[in-house]
C-alpha cells in the first residue's frame, strides 16, 4: 500500500472541496482529510436535502471544516468567492436506486449530472484534480441478474461466469459489459464518468472510483439507499423488517465496505496519484465482506440481543440485484490496499452509533 506520508504530503495545506460534505460519506472524508494527520484545508459543501445531513454540520466545524450550504446544480455557490481549489472529492448526489421512479427524473439527473459538470468548470479554471465517487450501479440490471448463481440456507451465491466478460464467481470486475438499462442514478454516475473523461483534454486529472455498498456510523439509512444501516435502526428504534422479492426469503447480497476503509482507500489513491488517473476502479467488500438480508438479520439479532419480525413480499422492484459482489483485484493489485474491517465491526458500530445518539437519532430513524 502506497506510503500514507506520500498523501499526507500531497495534502497538507492544501484546499480540499467535498461537494456533499454534509451528507454520509461526504463529511466522512471531510473530517478525515482535515485532521491533524493529514492536514488539509478542507471547505465541505452541501445543500442539506437529506434528512439527517444537518446533524453533520456541528460535527464537521469540530473537525475544522469550513461549512459551504450551497447546492452543486449553482455555479455560483461552487466559486467560494474565487478562493484556490487544489483538490475537488465530488460526493454529491441523489444516491437513491429508487430515485425518478415516481415521475420526477430532474432533481437527479440535474444534481448528478449537471452538478457534475460544474465542479468539473471549477476544476478546470482552479486547475484542481478530482476524485469522482461512482457507484456499482453503473452495471446494467439485467447483465447482474443474468448471472448464474446458486442457492445456499441463506443466500444467493455467485458461480463462475466462464464467456462473461469480468463476472466470476468473484464478483464484478470492471471489464463487466455497460450495455443496457440501470437506474436513473446508475445512468447519472455512468455519464458523469464518461464526461471526466473528456475533461482530460482540458487538463483535468481525475479518479474514477465505482465503490459498492458504503456502511457505518453516520449513514441516515433508508429503504431506497443504506440497507444495513436501515437494517440495525429498525432493531434500534424498532418498525417492520421485509424482505422485498427474490423469493421473499432475504437472500439477496450485497458486499459492503465501512466507511473507514472507503477514507482509508482514497487518501491510497492519492497517494498514488499518477497510477491512478485515467482508469476506473472498483472498490468494496468483496466476498468476505459480504452479507444476505437473513444474515444480516441474524448478525443484528446477535449484536442487539433483540430478535424482531420480518414479513415478505414476493414483488422484486425492476431496479433490484440479487446478487453484487465487488471484483477488486485491479485496485488492490495496484494499491495492496483491502477492507480490514468485517461486516460484524460495520454492524457493531452502526449499533453502538445509533444507541449512544439516540435522542438526535431517533427523529430521522423513527418508523
Amino acid at each position: 500500500m502506497p506510503d500514507p506520508l506520500e498523501a499526507n504530503a500531497q495534502l497538507s495545506g492544501a484546499t480540499v472541496l467535498v461537494t456533499g460534505g454534509a451528507g454520509f460519506v461526504g463529511s466522512a472524508v471531510a473530517r478525515r482529510f482535515a485532521s491533524p494527520g493529514v492536514g488539509a484545508r478542507v471547505i465541505a459543501l452541501d445543500n442539506l436535502r437529506r434528512r439527517g445531513s444537518e446533524l453533520n454540520v456541528p460535527l464537521l466545524a469540530a473537525a475544522g471544516v469550513e461549512f459551504v450550504r450551497g447546492d452543486v446544480r449553482h455555479p455560483a455557490d461552487l466559486a467560494l468567492g474565487g478562493r484556490p481549489v487544489d483538490l475537488i472529492v465530488e460526493c454529491a448526489a441523489e444516491p437513491s436506486v429508487l430515485a425518478g421512479y415516481d415521475g420526477g427524473s430532474r432533481y437527479v439527473v440535474e444534481a448528478n449530472l449537471g452538478g457534475l459538470a460544474n465542479c468539473l468548470e471549477l476544476a478546470r479554471e482552479r486547475h484542481a484534480r478530482v476524485m469522482f465517487l461512482s457507484t456499482s450501479r453503473v452495471y446494467p440490471v439485467a447483465g447482474v441478474n443474468a448471472l448464474t448463481v446458486r442457492e445456499s440456507d441463506t443466500r444467493f451465491v455467485l458461480e463462475d461466469q466462464p464467456g462473461v466478460p469480468g463476472a466470476s464467481a468473484r464478483g464484478i470486475a470492471e471489464e463487466f459489459p455497460l450495455a443496457g438499462v440501470r437506474t436513473l442514478y446508475g445512468a447519472t454516475k455512468l455519464a458523469g464518468e464518461m464526461l471526466l473523461a473528456e475533461y482530460a483534454a482540458f487538463g483535468v486529472e481525475s479518479s474514477v472510483t465505482r465503490f459498492g455498498v458504503i456502511a457505518g456510523p453516520g449513514q441516515m439509512g433508508r429503504v431506497d439507499q443504506g440497507v444495513f444501516a436501515l437494517w440495525m435502526s429498525r432493531f434500534v428504534f424498532g418498525g417492520t423488517l421485509r424482505y422485498q422479492g427474490w423469493g421473499g426469503t432475504g437472500k439477496q447480497v450485497r458486499d459492503l465496505l465501512h466507511i473507514d476503509d472507503a477514507c482509508d482507500l482514497l487518501l491510497a489513491q492519492l497517494g498514488a496519484w499518477p497510477a491512478m488517473t485515467g482508469r476506473t476502479w472498483n472498490a468494496g467488500g468483496g466476498m468476505a465482506n459480504s452479507l444476505s438480508l437473513a444474515e444480516t438479520t441474524a448478525l443484528c439479532e446477535a449484536i442487539t440481543g433483540r430478535r424482531m419480525p420480518c414479513s415478505a413480499d414476493l414483488a422484486t422492484h425492476p431496479s433490484d440485484v440479487r446478487v453484487y459482489l465487488t471484483d477488486q483485484r485491479a485496485i488492490t493489485a495496484a494499491l495492496g490496499w483491502t477492507p480490514r474491517r468485517t461486516p460484524h465491526i460495520v454492524l457493531e458500530d452502526l449499533h453502538r452509533w445509533m444507541t449512544e445518539n439516540a435522542a438526535l437519532l431517533a427523529p430521522v430513524f423513527g418508523a
